[in-house]
């Protein structure tokens, strides 16, 4: 079992920065892959992953911008997001995949944060 715990999240101007973090705990999850989705609506949307070997991949609508990393040392993985946009507003979710997928499908990853909220304002 993998507890995860998101926070930084809030409100800021179109232009800004946030950085979210996920603490993990419960297993050490530098052995696993970690992603950051987003959801707006209906469906979760990937955001980001960083792989157990430090291998990234992004989504097309936020490269550039954003930086997935991880301490492995404080067993948390973050999330640097500048120069935000209205249409980056969402609930932010942290997950892990402790079964070596690669998939970027949200539902390839076995464990979830509650989800923060990031709202940005035009």
């Amino acid at each position: 079992q993998v507890q995860l715990v998101e926070s930084g999240g809030g409100l800021v101007q179109a232009g800004g920065s946030l950085r979210l973090s996920c603490a993990a705990s419960g297993r050490n999850v530098s052995n696993y892959r970690m992603g950051w989705f987003r959801q707006a609506g209906k469906e979760r949307a990937f955001v980001a992953h960083i792989t157990r070997a430090s291998s990234l991949n992004y989504a097309d609508s936020v490269k550039g911008r954003f930086t997935i990393s991880r301490d492995n040392a404080k067993n948390t993985v973050y999330l640097q997001m500048n120069s935000l946009k209205p249409e980056d507003t969402a609930v932010y979710y942290c997950a892990v995949d402790v079964n070596g997928r690669r998939s970027l499908v949200s539902t390839t990853f076995d464990y979830w944060g509650q989800g923060v909220q990031v709202t940005v304002s035009s």
